[in-house]
């Protein structure tokens, strides 16, 4: 290796170090403005190359202000894990050791950390043994995998081949969705053919859970190809679909049910909370982030699917090129789409292996007490409505609850942007039930209880700044109007 080579190496690890060291202390929001990031970026197309060390330190300079605290303790604005060290470093090797992981020929290594880690997975989630599992680049994918799985299972129940024949001329594949589907889900829809238009939305209760008595009518004499997608861990309430009871009704039509379980689906790793994802198992298929609760880096996904033959077949690359393996060599090929791809599973073999099971559990268990001591230190807050009941790490909170909606819409978006800007914390805003709300998810390995008082603390210092700047703007105009 030349001496410029390592001197890049050496001095990305001497970077990411610092940067790690610095998680704690970080702003949680960004410094700098699309502006400023596009002429720090910027400029002509480089003509002359410059030594790979002063680029890898040029990029860190440019890019610090531009990144948001995913990676760090108070990130409270999307289900966003926190990038552990253990998968990091992992991933670190990943990159410098450069395999092509769709294949066990073009990855040996690659495809046996899969095939330990799918295994692994399948127990730590208490799933159907005989699931096979596919490593996607995240849920999005995770769920186009399972519905690509199921589209071939239910038409080929009715006599067609999609996956020979397409899906023009074929029967028309029902699709029912709760309320409160992810869009993530109907961007999988999309892409296979389906259509988004197309589904058939179930009602769903007050706190966003399909209503299985509503589905149970819909399906009422329903014949034909059948999917039913329910949902482990609502992005807002964090609520579980009662997921045995709709697959015994789904079923019934010979449907298939596939559970989007981005961040729910790992509730069934811990003592606590594994009786809110009771009945998942009952299901056909779920997808899952591994960079979520699993903290992995980002681009690592789950598609688990009870039929391996529906899955094989669904997503299964062949060419005289690639050599055929023997069956009980696990090709990676045959569990998602690409045909040149990362290799997601020494991070994940990493961070299994460093957390195990009771590291796990405790990591979901800390974050849902997290997020009920969160819950409880705001909505102390005069004026703060607690909107949903904790069952997970999910959090909703509406500001100025007294007020008429319209004007606590305008104070809790105010609010929310006091909150950004402080860079304590970060937190977003979101609209549930029509209303606009904060939303706090909880899920970041590096969060302790110190760093949850610490934003609560900062959530309701901005409330109070707000409220009081309203308040104050309505005795001035008042002065006005009666001086």
């Amino acid at each position: 290796m030349t001496d410029t080579a390592r001197n890049a190496l050496e001095t990305a690890a001497r970077l990411a170090l610092a940067f790690h060291d610095s998680r704690a202390s970080r702003p949680a929001g960004p410094a700098a403005s699309f502006d400023d990031l596009s002429a720090a970026f910027g400029g002509p197309t480089p003509e002359q190359g410059e030594p790979a060390d002063a680029v890898i330190t040029r990029l860190a300079e440019i890019a610090g202000p531009g990144l948001l605290g995913t990676a760090g303790p108070r990130f409270f604005g999307w289900v966003a894990g926190g990038s552990h060290p253990a998968g990091v470093a992992a991933d670190w090797l990943t990159s410098i050791w450069g395999q092509n992981a769709a294949t066990w020929h073009g990855a040996p290594a690659a495809a046996v950390a899969e095939q330990v880690v799918a295994a692994w997975l399948v127990d730590l989630l208490d799933l159907p043994r005989e699931c096979s599992v596919g490593f996607t680049t995240g849920a999005t994918m995770s769920n186009f995998v399972c519905l690509a799985a199921a589209r071939d299972a239910v038409l080929r129940r009715v006599g067609w081949d999609v996956e020979a024949d397409g899906l023009c001329g074929s029967p028309p594949v029902s699709v029912y969705v709760g309320e409160g589907v992810h869009v993530s889900v109907l961007a999988a829809l999309r892409y296979l053919g389906i259509g988004e238009r197309r589904v058939i939305r179930v009602a769903a209760d007050e706190s966003g859970r399909m209503q299985v008595c509503a589905l149970r009518e819909a399906l009422a004499g329903h014949a034909g190809p059948l999917i039913v997608i329910a949902q482990a861990g609502h992005m807002m309430t964090g609520a579980f679909d009662a997921v045995g009871d709709i697959a015994a009704c789904a079923h019934e039509h010979d449907g298939w049910v596939h559970v989007d379980a981005a961040f729910g689906l790992w509730a069934r790793a811990s003592g606590q909370r594994r009786h809110l994802a009771a009945g998942l198992e009952d299901a056909d298929s779920w997808a899952a982030d591994a960079h979520k609760w699993l903290q992995a880096p980002y681009e690592t996904g789950c598609a688990f699917v009870r039929d391996a033959g529906a899955h094989r077949r669904a997503m299964s690359i062949r060419a005289s090129y690639l050599p055929q393996v023997d069956d009980d060599v696990r090709d990676p090929a045959h569990y998602t789409p690409e045909l040149s791809r990362r290799a997601r599973g020494f991070a994940l073999w990493a961070l299994v292996r460093s957390l195990g099971r009771q590291g796990i559990a405790a990591m979901v268990e800390r974050h849902c007490a997290l997020a009920c001591r969160m819950a409880r230190r705001l909505a102390l807050g005069p004026g703060v409505a607690l909107l949903n009941e904790v069952e997970l790490n999910q959090v909703i909170v509406r500001f100025g609850s007294a007020y008429d909606d319209a004007l606590a819409d305008d104070l809790t978006l105010r609010t929310v942007e006091r909150i950004r800007a402080q860079g304590i914390c970060d937190v977003r805003a979101a609209r549930w039930q029509g209303r606009a709300v904060m939303r706090l998810s909880v899920i970041s390995w590096a969060t302790t209880e110190h760093d949850a008082d610490r934003a609560a603390d900062a959530i309701l210092t901005a409330w109070d700044q707000v409220h009081g700047d309203y308040l104050n703007q309505e005795r001035e105009a008042m002065a006005l109007a009666f001086g």
